[in-house]
């Protein structure tokens, strides 16, 4: 029978006190060393996805706030309004508060890399990039292309994630190795 220590060797009174140097220390962050001169690329990075972070959570919000109509010409804002303006069906309002809720958890995620890139952690850039960016290949092949949408914001939102993961990479590359 297997039999587990609960008390375990933390006390519930210090583990209110753990501070964030303790928590790194636990989980790593597998953060590398950059040259002081590429560090103004990380951290143009991580401002650049702050903002995108917080135009899609914002934008995730609206969408599932909104009534469909509302959302969906929210979304194709160069489409003219009154081509949009109808009664859909349920099923359509419940895609496009799903596509509400992608928008809000990505742009949380990318917001959190965001942080993290800062502190100069690898998988944060590769979370963001993969996130964030594939988000953003999806609505350029199919609302850019498509002529769907203004450049600002979708476009110039685009334009930021791609700097972010240009940047990131960049300064990735450049990093300095590790010391023996």
């Amino acid at each position: 029978m297997l039999q587990f220590d609960v008390t375990a060797d933390i006390t519930p009174r210090e583990s209110f006190r753990t501070t964030s140097s303790q928590l790194l220390e636990r989980f790593p962050m597998n953060t590398f060393a950059v040259r002081p001169s590429d560090r103004w690329m990380l951290r143009l990075a991580a401002v650049l996805w702050v903002v995108w972070g917080l135009v899609h959570t914002l934008a995730g919000v609206l969408t599932m706030a909104l009534p469909t109509a509302d959302a969906v010409k929210g979304i194709a804002d160069d489409v003219a309004p009154a081509l949009l303006d109808m009664t859909y069906p349920d099923a359509v309002g419940a895609v496009i508060n799903q596509h509400g809720f992608n928008l809000f958890w990505i742009g949380l995620v990318t917001v959190v890399c965001a942080i993290l890139i800062w502190r100069r952690s690898a998988p944060a850039i590769a979370l963001a990039a993969l996130v964030g960016g594939l988000a953003d290949v999806g609505y350029f092949l199919f609302l850019d292309l498509g002529g769907f949408v203004k450049f600002v914001p979708g476009t110039v939102m685009t334009l930021f994630s791609s700097a972010a993961i240009v940047l990131s990479v960049v300064a990735y590359s450049r990093r300095r190795p590790a010391s023996a």
